[in-house]
């Protein structure tokens, strides 16, 4: 196994684990605001479970670029052996790198407006609209370097 490889295939391991990571961590940030606003405000749940939901398109964003480069490192199978230059290999490294942790940084941040949000629907405050917009922002970015590691897999 090359250096390439395993740089290639760290950079896919973080990509996948730090964008789940980040999920799991907003994800619960907002069960837990729901969990508290349910004891104030029960009939709201519907709003609560989609603010709760949000932060876990980090961890799909993570996975589909997992996808797209894997699908692509196989077009570099040459008789049963990986044939990638260094530079391919430190390509694929820094699309995990960089999907991975903004990944984690937007998962946990959009999971910080979401329970913020949710918080404030379960003291009666009518906030869903705008905290569904605040949340998009960190998603922005997260789509941004999705979209940065399918033009990387494109170079490649």
């Amino acid at each position: 196994m090359t250096t390439a490889v395993i740089l290639a295939y760290v950079g896919l391991a973080l990509m996948i684990a730090l964008a789940g990571i980040g999920s799991a961590i907003g994800v619960s940030a907002g069960g837990n605001a729901t969990i508290g606003a349910l004891k104030k405000k029960d009939d709201a749940f519907g709003s609560y479970m989609l603010l709760s939901a949000l932060p876990g398109t980090q961890g799909l964003y993570g996975f589909a670029g997992f996808f797209i480069i894997n699908q692509k490192l196989s077009d570099y199978i040459v008789e049963g052996v990986m044939t990638l230059t260094i530079f391919q290999g430190i390509a694929v490294f820094a699309a995990g790198v960089a999907l991975g942790f903004v990944g984690l940084m937007s998962g946990i941040k959009q999971g910080s407006v979401c329970a913020n949000g949710i918080a404030g629907i379960g003291s009666g405050h009518d906030i869903f609209g705008k905290t569904m917009v605040l949340a998009v922002f960190p998603e922005l970015y997260a789509i941004i370097a999705f979209a940065a590691t399918f033009l990387i897999s494109a170079g490649i």
